[in-house]
Order: C-alpha cells, then structure tokens, then sequence
C-alpha cells in the first residue's frame, strides 16, 4: 500500500508556518481557484460530458455555475466569518470578557463521490481553505477525465504542500484514510460512510459524513399537481437520479393519484422529449454494476411509463412504478437512479408514520396549500433538510446549512456552515487583574454560603 505519509507531513510543516491563517492568503486562495476554474471551464464541460453525458447546461448550472457562485459568496462574507465574536458572561464572571476565535484544523482529507463529482469535490474543498486549512483531495475513480481536469486546476493554482489533488481507486482511499488528517470530509454512500468513521476513530479525527438514504416527497391532496409534477420530475430526473437528495419515492394522497401520475408523465415528455433514450443530453448510469443494480428494479410492481433502457449506452428512461409495498427490493436501499416508486395514502398521518419507521432520510419534500400540514410534517419528521413545494432547491442556497441526521449523515456545509465545520471554536475567557473576587477560593469565610448565592 502506498503511504502519503510524506505528502501529509509536508502539509503539515507548511500549515505550521501559519500561512493559510493570514485571511489575506485565504481570499487570495479562493480567488485562484475560482480563476483556475474559469480557465479550465470548456474542459470541465467536456469531462463531465464524456464521464456521464450531462449537457452543457447540466454542468454548468448543477456542477461550475454551483461552485462558482458559492466562492464568489465566501468571499463576500469571510472577513465576517472569521472575525472574533465577543460573547456575554454572567454574573459569576463578573470583570471578564469572553471570545470565541475560529481556527482551522490543519490538515483536512476530502474525500468525493462520482455524481456530482466537480461540486461535491470543489465545495468542501471552498469551506477548508475559507477556514484557513491545507487540504488533500480524492476525486473519484468512476469519473477520471473529471478528476483528471480537477487535478490539473489544483496542480496549476496551489503548491501541493497547501493544496493536493490524489488520484486512484479503493487502494488509495484506504491508503489515505490509514494517514492521520486533522479533519476528514466523505460525501458517498452509507456503508462506505462507516468505514471512514471506523478510520476517522483510530486517530479521533473529526469527521463530516454526507451520505444519503430514502428521501421522501409527500404529494397531498392539496397539492398545485401540475407544478409539483414539474418539480418532482426535474429534482427527480437530473443527472438521471444519480442525486443523493432526489426524491427516492412519493407518498401521493390516493384521491389525486391517477391525475398527479398524468401529470407527472407530462412533465417528463416536457424536459426529456418523447424518447428519453435518444435525447442526446440525457444523463447515463455511471457504470455497469449501478445500470444492472437499477434494471433489477425495473420489474417490481406495476410499470406506470418509461422503463425503457439501453445496455450500450447505460441509459434508463425516467421510469414511475405503481402498486409498490415496501417489502419490494426498490424499497430496500436508496436508488440512486431514474426508478420512482409511488406508493398511496389515505390519511396523513399513515405516510408519516411509515416514513418516520424508516432511517431519517437526508431530505423531505411536501407539497400542499395547506400550513397546517405543513407544520405537522415539519414537527413529526426527523431529516437533514428540504422543501415544501419544491425539491433539491434548498441545497442552492447559500444560507442554509446542508446536511443529514442520522444514517443520512452528520455535519453540515454550504455558506458559513463551511467554514464552520472547517473550523475549530476556540473559547478564551480574559480576566480582569483589577480586583479578585474572593468567594470562589475553599478558605473564604461562608463561602459555601456565597457560592450558593451565585449557583442556584
């Protein structure tokens, strides 16, 4: 196994000399990438194209445009961020002043996925250098000319002793993880997720872990059907449903079932054409394991519309089922692909009780008028995150922390919450020299009696 031992050491040795703390390096740093990034745009297209097919429009909006945006929003707001926050003290420390200073960890290992695999490498990697680390990254193996281009932007804007790009397959992951980081970031599956954190442990390295899980869309019968219909067929069928946070199966109220299933159709002929197959933009499965593991699916309950698929080009039609129970293989991992289960309910109150007996998914999307609805499903559903009358969007927003709970995942980026999960709080508390209050020391006379005069 190769060791990257020395990689990691030199990293150190530079984080050492505090370079990556002065803010002035950090915005110097985001502005590099970015401008890396913008040369290299023409070339990310084609990689992204020649990996998984996406359109120009898919990869700039869902992959550069994404990235972009968010280092452009860093920049705004980092001297903010990184400013030290005066906090209150109570009466008890009374004379002192009490500060909380953000430092970075050192030096942080990110590990990213195949699916979205110029994003979800490029925005941790945005919060690391925003909070002052070194970093080493590992694109995936699955999608190499998009790792290859993410390299070559690291290697001609960073020196590899601030900032790395490491390519290879499990060998290297294992290798890498067998390394002591000062801060792991995994984006990927649950059962891989666990052998980071196994990894992670053995050095008590914090980790951040995006995983995934069942993500949930709840259609009332409330429910603008023809605009939900649009939404959950574009959150859905993006990047063929290689999305950690499309919606993996609907609960649909079962009065408005057969006219939500008709417009759901329509709104897959309206972005994907009469034959999806033959549009020349739509997306394929990564690999051929993941095109068999989607086309098992495919027989399970009843075939609504799609379902059609193509072995050479590993493509599969947006596919609905119907008449699915969740004894059925679809329902039994996340499906990370273009297969969409409906099920039905009658009473609100059955879908959520079903989904709250599941792992708590990374994402919720309701659709319905109704804020009384709303509100219940807010209160009685544990998830990372998500949106009523929509899907997916709420990750676009720079504000709103994203991550999972649970199985789906633990910690948060995007925005701020970059930078904070980059980033160590450390906790100062600066006491006055003026005078000494005498009631905390054992030998004050009725001190037991002051103590508790404060402490109650």
């Amino acid at each position: 196994m190769v060791s990257y031992g020395r990689l990691i050491d030199r990293q150190r040795s530079f984080f050492a000399s505090e370079a990556t703390k002065e803010l002035s390096y950090r915005i110097d740093a985001l502005r590099r990438l970015k401008a890396g990034i913008q040369k290299h745009e023409r070339q990310l297209i084609n990689a992204l194209k020649a990996d998984l097919n996406k359109s120009e429009f898919e990869a700039y909006s869902t992959e550069i445009g994404i990235v972009l945006e968010e280092i452009s929003f860093t920049l705004r707001h980092l001297r903010a961020w990184a400013k030290p926050r005066k906090v209150k003290t109570p009466i008890t420390h009374f004379g002192t002043r009490g500060y909380i200073y953000s430092e970075p960890y050192g030096s942080a290992l990110i590990l990213a996925p195949w699916n979205y695999p110029f994003q979800l490498a490029a925005a941790p990697l945005i919060g690391a250098i925003a909070a002052g680390n070194c970093a080493v990254l590992k694109p995936s193996e699955l999608t190499p000319r998009t790792s290859e281009t993410i390299g070559e932007i690291i290697r001609t804007s960073f020196q590899e002793d601030y900032i790395s790009v490491v390519q290879g397959g499990i060998e290297t992951s294992e290798a890498l993880l067998a390394e002591k980081f000062d801060y792991i970031f995994f984006t990927g599956s649950v059962p891989v997720g666990k052998i980071v954190m196994i990894a992670a442990a053995k050095h008590l390295t914090p980790v951040t872990l995006e995983l995934g899980g069942k993500s949930p869309c709840i259609v009332h019968e409330d429910a603008n059907l023809k605009l939900a219909a649009r939404r959950i067929a574009w959150g859905k069928f993006m990047n063929a449903g290689q999305t950690c946070v499309a919606p993996d199966y609907i609960y649909v109220h079962q009065s408005v079932k057969d006219r939500f299933l008709s417009e759901l159709e329509s709104a897959v002929k309206e972005l994907y054409g009469e034959r999806p197959l033959l549009n020349p933009d739509y997306t394929r499965i990564v690999g051929r394991k993941h095109f068999d593991r989607l086309g098992a699916f495919l027989g399970n309950g009843t075939l609504a519309f799609g379902g059609g698929t193509d072995p050479e080009r590993l493509t599969i039609e947006p596919t609905v089922l119907t008449d699915i129970g969740w004894e059925d293989p679809v329902m039994q991992e996340e499906i990370f692909g273009p297969v969409l289960p409906v099920l039905e309910y009658r009473h609100l109150s059955e879908a959520i009780s079903r989904i709250r007996n599941q792992p708590r998914p990374l994402a919720l999307y309701l659709f319905t008028e109704s804020n009384s609805v709303q509100e219940e499903v807010r209160e009685s559903v544990s998830f990372g995150g998500g949106c009523i009358n929509d899907t997916v969007y709420h990750i676009v927003s720079p504000y709103l922390p994203f991550g999972g709970v649970g199985s789906s995942g633990m910690g948060a980026y995007h925005g701020q919450a970059s930078f904070d999960t980059f980033s160590h709080s450390k906790s100062v508390m600066k006491q006055t020299t003026w005078f000494d209050l005498p009631f905390r020391y054992p030998n004050r006379k009725n001190g037991l009696k002051s103590i508790k005069r404060f402490l109650k």
